[in-house]
């Protein structure tokens, strides 16, 4: 950190106000990870004095035992924390989710996990952004990208990249027979720092049309909806969130700067090979996680086997254990894109 801090004396500093800001977030990260390590020896110096003055059966021993369970909590919290370790944990990310074949059934279940990223969000007092969300026919959505801010946002979010798996009673179905639904979500970090990644004008095209779906009365009256395809890698990227065709184009070249950083990551650690062998079709047998609604209530991540019956928690953003669960794992972690 006193490196960091350093760079930020040297003269020119502030000539490149983007790389400025990327070094004063870093020493921000690493002043966090002081300041909680002090605040905890802090409190477990006291709580180490006042066991020594106490007596056992004495109500101030009720007392610490709750204040020793509180500081053994927030240390489990912070030990966790230092899974996230990799080179962009620390960013922001751009969740995109896609529903599968299946029409109606799989455009809802796209829009609940869509939902239940929301909640994780609010959960964890992260703030979300959407860059596009384009609604289904009858219900659910067709694709939605968000951008969701705050400190290791991406960190968390990467072990929900893949295929999402629902079983339930279709209430899309007269006759209420069981349905299967898959989504794919595809989480990516923010990387507008990341000057290496140089997208020339020659190299995409952009097409410009009316949003549409919700955005106010407003929202079909022009253009404002952008779509950007970059010609060398066919990776397509659409916004239409804003009014403002600049604000739109603007966004969608951040998810277009995303997803070509995380390609350069694979080609650099060569694991590009691995990763395209690991791609799987939205189809059955290639998800990450089960939702069954009927003949039970269950969620199942197939790569930790952790699961629970508590689907109503799960739905509404209660995602924390399985991504534990996938931090957790080494092997996991060393596989996971990006």
């Amino acid at each position: 950190m006193e490196e960091l801090e350093k760079r930020t004396t040297e003269p020119g500093f502030w000539d490149d106000n983007q790389s400025a800001q990327a070094v004063l977030k870093e020493i921000n990260l690493h002043k966090r990870w002081v300041e909680a390590i002090d605040r905890l020896s802090g409190e477990l110096h006291d709580l180490e004095e006042l066991a020594e003055i106490i007596e056992d059966d004495s109500d101030e021993a009720k007392e610490l035992a709750g204040s020793f369970s509180r500081f053994t909590a927030s240390l489990d919290k912070l030990e966790f924390e230092t899974l996230l370790s990799g080179p962009d944990d620390h960013r922001n990310a751009i969740v995109n989710i896609h529903p599968g074949a299946g029409g109606t059934e799989s455009q809802d279940w796209a829009d609940m996990l869509f939902r239940m990223y929301n909640r994780w969000a609010e959960r964890r007092g992260l703030s979300v952004d959407l860059m596009d969300y384009q609604p289904g026919d009858e219900a659910g959505l067709k694709s939605a990208t968000m951008e969701i801010k705050g400190d290791y946002a991406f960190g968390y979010l990467k072990a929900e990249s893949g295929v999402h798996r629902l079983v339930r009673i279709s209430p899309f179905d007269a006759n209420s027979r069981r349905h299967t639904s898959f989504v794919s979500v595809h989480v990516f970090p923010e990387v507008e720092d990341a000057a290496e990644i140089e997208i020339k004008d020659e190299e995409i095209r952009i097409d410009t049309f009316r949003a549409s779906g919700a955005g106010g009365q407003h929202v079909n009256k022009t253009s404002s909806a952008v779509r950007i395809t970059h010609e060398p890698t066919g990776i397509v990227v659409t916004c239409q969130s804003e009014r403002s065709q600049h604000k739109n184009r603007e966004s969608a070249m951040m998810v277009l700067k995303a997803r070509l950083y995380q390609l350069q990551r694979e080609e650099e650690a060569k694991k590009m090979e691995k990763f395209e062998k690991s791609k799987k079709k939205i189809e059955w047998g290639s998800q990450i996680r089960s939702y069954v609604f009927h003949p039970y209530n269950m969620v199942k991540d197939h790569r930790t086997s952790h699961e629970t019956s508590n689907i109503q928690a799960v739905m509404d953003g209660d995602i924390d254990e399985f991504i534990q669960a996938f931090l957790s794992d080494p092997e996991l972690q060393d596989q996971a894109v990006a």
